[in-house]
């Protein structure tokens, strides 16, 4: 299935504006509330000094890629950091937090992905440092893989339950279908999946081994 960057809802308020993957506050829909174990996936263009005040969170892990500028964090548990391109920010709400985000010293535009942990505890969070097209995956839910970063030429994943693929720049192919910026593609029971990319491009990839209703 693929969602094309047209179709994704879009909300605007206070110097932010936001493009979703899934139902999301007045852009509800039932059909649409997830996929594998990805909650959320909105794309954020803040102005500079925008952003999110300080609001709570719990049982779940918050992910954010930067594409342009910096986007700071600060938390009740202690937490401060800023994210920024080739950085992954990585939040586990745990048993509960109260986190803000904003834009740092100039408008940002950053695509942030929530999943559902396996487990809970206290709150965590830390930054991570990617080159290529970097591997990794939430504090708190190993059934998930993260591929984050720029493709050149081909790149291979392996097989998964679930798979969910955002493109944030440039054009690939997979199999005979094209996606561009905002594009998005929804596989289940996917084998080895190649990605294409002839001029480049920086994509966001999630490998799930199952879904929220999977014990």
């Amino acid at each position: 299935m693929i969602v094309r960057a047209a179709d994704r809802a879009r909300t605007v308020a206070d110097g932010r504006e936001s493009r979703h993957s899934f139902a999301w506050g007045g852009a509800y829909d039932p059909a649409n509330t997830h996929f594998g174990l990805l909650l959320a996936c909105n794309e954020d263009r803040l102005a500079a000094g925008a952003g999110f005040d300080p609001h709570p969170h719990r049982d779940v892990e918050v992910i954010t890629w930067v594409l342009s500028g910096a986007v700071e964090h600060a938390d009740d548990a202690g937490h401060r950091g800023v994210a920024r391109p080739a950085v992954v920010q990585r939040m586990s709400a745990g048993d509960g937090v109260r986190h803000s985000e904003h834009a740092a010293g100039g408008p940002a535009h950053y695509v942030q992905m929530w999943l559902r942990p396996a487990d809970t505890g206290p709150p965590l969070y830390d930054t991570v440092e990617v080159a290529g097209f970097a591997e990794l995956t939430p504090l708190r839910q190993p059934d998930a893989v993260l591929h984050a970063g720029r493709i050149a030429g081909a790149v291979t994943l392996a097989p998964a339950a679930y798979l969910h693929l955002l493109v944030v720049a440039g054009t690939v192919a997979v199999g005979a279908d094209t996606l561009g910026p905002g594009d998005a593609l929804r596989l289940v029971d996917r084998g080895v999946t190649e990605i294409i990319s002839a001029g480049g491009a920086e994509a966001l990839a999630w490998r799930m081994r199952k879904d929220l209703s999977s014990g």
